[in-house]
């Protein structure tokens, strides 16, 4: 038969259950707020029932119940969401970066408006256009140099600003490295915490939201995969064990050869992170993770680190790739072209002093086509672009005449019609102003897709991550409510010790009286 305090065990063991739902819910009450905190519920599971299935049970009608138990304490977290999640966190931190740096090239462009190069190109055919009026006119001379060096110093200031840029993106990327390899080891430091817990047979719910959070913002620099490995056969079965962090493509397919940040199996460590740049260059050459290489195009983990790369620009077979270096060689492709042209024609008229004194033409614009590389473009001249020092000493050098004739300003006309004429240098019948047009039609359409992108990515991201608190967040009516039950659940406990104290005391002190 059972025992005479049978009851009293059952309503103890009731008491401490209900009791420890009542901690739950506190806590998870007062991590409301708690950055990344998952709730947490106790499941409730009968304990044996009397008498066990053996051959000497006692002869009674049944099984008697024998009261409850916390079975176990666990998150309420759903991975399914955790990897959608991670997986629009890294597009959006990819389109997020791409569209700021795109940003601000659009700015340092500054188009259109009355500071952009194509109004300070357009003032200076204007005064080319006012000296083939007055072409012995000192002050309309003088206008077209002036006019002249402001273009050069636009081209300049445009070429230097964006290669400063480019130098800022490579501190940032140095930055978002120094955060992965930071992440990267601190999940290692909880993924050996959560070792050592776990072969005891308790689950560190906590230390799973904080490697959880982790991997949260890891995931908006690049894009991962995370698989575990079991820590002991003897933790519960409700334990996660160690994180394995590898890299994975916008696909989620793994990289070749595999790009492993953390390692969870037994012995396992971090694997650092390095973007690798050239010397005295601002542009990546390569990734290496562990004892692994990459090509930039190989790494094709999408995320922060990625987009500032494809921005600010790399090196790939030889080729030079990414939004502000096209931006770069377009400029001095597009200063090549127009300087060229215009010194020929230039130097195709006559000046007042080849006029007066019989000297040679000089060029107008300081350009050398003789360091032109393969593509007949001069790396660099738009940043260094300027007057020749004949031009800058005597504006009598400015060639606005074709003939010796007085008044003449043919010439004027002509250099004023550089920027319509086609240029090989510029594509297949384009002219300096199609191409300069067409230049800063593709940074518009650019932007505006990573602007767009950007949007939506993170409209996405923020849909996941509603769903995902939608199960995983802390309710407060929700909590309040359960405090409620889980209150009344322990006064009836309570409740039935004193009944069970009663009836005991009735046998013990009362009976045969």
């Amino acid at each position: 038969m059972t025992s005479t305090f049978h009851g009293l065990e059952v309503a103890k063991r009731g008491l401490f259950t209900q009791q420890a739902a009542l901690y739950t819910t506190s806590h998870n009450i007062a991590n409301a707020n708690t950055e990344g905190y998952t709730r947490q519920r106790v499941n409730f599971e009968q304990t044996g029932p009397y008498p066990a299935a053996s051959r000497n049970r006692p002869e009674i009608p049944g099984q008697m119940g024998s009261g409850v138990q916390a079975a176990s304490i666990e998150r309420v977290r759903v991975g399914f969401l955790d990897q959608q999640y991670r997986g629009e966190a890294s597009k959006a931190g990819y389109y997020d970066s791409r569209s700021d740096a795109l940003a601000r090239l659009e700015s340092v462009m500054n188009e259109p408006s009355e500071d952009g190069l194509s109004s300070t190109m357009d003032r200076f055919w204007g005064a080319l256009q006012d000296l083939s009026v007055n072409p012995e006119d000192s002050g309309a001379r003088s206008v077209v140099r002036q006019r002249g060096q402001a273009v050069a110093e636009t081209f300049n200031y445009l070429s230097n600003t964006i290669q400063t840029m480019q130098k800022d993106v490579k501190t940032e990327v140095g930055v978002t490295e120094k955060s992965i390899n930071s992440i990267a080891n601190q999940i290692h430091n909880i993924n050996e915490q959560i070792s050592e817990v776990e072969p005891h047979g308790m689950v560190p719910n906590d230390l799973y939201d904080e490697r959880d959070r982790l991997i949260d913002q890891l995931s908006e620099h690049v894009n991962v995969q995370v698989s575990y490995e079991e820590t002991s056969t003897s933790a519960s079965p409700l334990a996660m064990g160690r994180a394995t962090i590898s890299l994975v493509n916008q696909d989620g397919k793994a990289m070749n050869p595999p790009a492993t940040l953390v390692d969870g199996t037994v012995g396992g460590g971090v694997n650092e992170l390095d973007v690798t740049y050239g010397a005295d260059s601002a542009l990546a050459t390569g990734m290496t993770v562990g004892g692994n290489t990459y090509t930039i195009d190989e790494f094709s983990s999408p995320g922060k680190l990625k987009g500032l790369i494809e921005s600010g620009g790399y090196v790939e077979a030889g080729e030079k790739k990414g939004s502000y270096e096209d931006m770069l060689s377009d400029l001095d492709r597009m200063a090549t072209g127009f300087a060229d042209a215009f010194n020929t024609v230039h130097q195709s008229g006559e000046s007042l002093n080849s006029i007066n004194n019989g000297t040679a033409v000089p060029k107008f614009f300081d350009i050398d086509m003789s360091q032109a590389n393969n593509e007949g473009v001069v790396e660099g001249i738009a940043g260094t672009l300027d007057l020749t020092d004949e031009i800058k000493a005597d504006g009598d050098n400015i060639a606005a005449a074709v003939t010796n004739e007085s008044g003449n300003g043919e010439n004027a006309r002509n250099l004023a019609e550089v920027k319509n004429e086609s240029n090989a240098l510029f594509g297949e019948e384009a002219s300096l102003s199609n191409f300069y047009e067409s230049m800063i039609g593709t940074m518009a359409v650019e932007t505006q897709e990573a602007d767009r992108m950007s949007k939506n990515a993170g409209t996405l991201r923020a849909s996941v991550e509603e769903q995902r608190q939608s199960v995983s967040s802390v309710s407060l009516d929700e909590e309040m409510a359960n405090m409620i039950k889980y209150q009344h659940a322990y006064n009836a406990a309570a409740r039935n010790i004193t009944v069970i104290d009663e009836m005991l005391d009735t046998i013990i002190n009362r009976m045969g009286v």
